[in-house]
């Protein structure tokens, strides 16, 4: 049984940034990150690893994934209780997920709960 759906955000004008991410990857690391999607879908409690919840957002999670010496990352949030909606993915260069990463989901909440 299926514990969450994830769904992929989509702006006004159609744009999907997690799609455009996943699409600029190597095969390998989309597989990757599509196998850690399907954890968060699958598992009812999600390693913290592979997900968790980003200190000082307005309700922002990051799924987490490494390979080799390389860490992405693709921010969500969820939308009711079973729905996680990634909003954007990039390629985390430092300790700190960028203050400019964390506003485009937030900003990308906003825009999803006010046309719902």
């Amino acid at each position: 049984m299926k514990k969450r759906t994830v769904v992929f955000y989509r702006s006004a004008s159609g744009t999907c940034p997690v799609e455009d991410f996943l699409d600029s990857l190597p095969g390998q690391v989309a597989q990757k990150i599509i196998w850690v999607l399907k954890l968060v879908e699958e598992l009812e409690l999600v390693p913290a690893q592979y997900f968790a919840k980003l200190q000082g957002t307005e309700e922002i999670w990051e799924c987490r994934i490494n390979l080799a010496s390389n860490a992405y990352r693709i921010l969500c949030f969820f939308s009711g209780a079973s729905s996680v909606v990634l909003t954007n993915g990039f390629i985390k260069k430092a300790r700190k997920t960028p203050r400019s990463e964390i506003e485009k989901a937030e900003a990308s909440r906003k825009n999803f709960i006010k046309r719902r």
